[in-house]
């Protein structure tokens, strides 16, 4: 994790771990995607399954440690976590597509201000019955103080 610390606040960042990830997946000079996931649903049977998944798993688990400074691709690593224990090609390509997306910004990061306020703002939406393998409802949450994003969650 990387620090950058100015007179306006603190960013935390992956710049380095990202393009080693681009690099290793080969994905350096792949075409940026402008959104993390195309809207679909994704569900255990969608694709063909994939003959060797140890890939897949572990292009997974990286990104996942990624979403510690980057919420924006929290959601949706999470949704392709889900099926680990039998990913398909659909599945690896939509974890591509967040590779892609990675692309567009690898420096992005979580800023907190400097000067700031101390008012909480907290945002949530659910997506009722969302998921088409077991029907159960998708809930997303984040809080603010001021305009720093302090917690965020998305879970099933």
């Amino acid at each position: 994790m990387e620090v950058a610390r100015s007179k306006r606040g603190i960013v935390l960042y992956q710049r380095k771990y990202t393009l080693d990830l681009l690099e290793e997946t080969g994905f350096l000079g792949a075409k940026p995607a402008s959104t993390p996931m195309e809207y679909n649903n994704l569900h255990s049977q969608s694709g063909t399954p994939l003959t060797d998944d140890s890939s897949y798993r572990r292009l997974i688990g990286k990104l996942l440690y990624l979403t510690n400074t980057r919420p924006d691709i929290s959601y949706d690593v999470g949704a392709l976590s889900q099926f680990l224990c039998s990913p398909s090609d659909l599945h690896y390509k939509a974890a591509t597509r967040i590779l892609r997306y990675l692309k567009n910004s690898p420096g992005k990061g979580i800023f907190f201000p400097a000067e700031n306020t101390t008012t909480i703002q907290g945002y949530s939406d659910s997506d009722w019955a969302k998921c088409i393998d077991t029907r159960k409802s998708i809930t997303g949450w984040c809080f603010f103080l001021g305009n720093a994003l302090i917690s965020w969650k998305s879970k099933k």
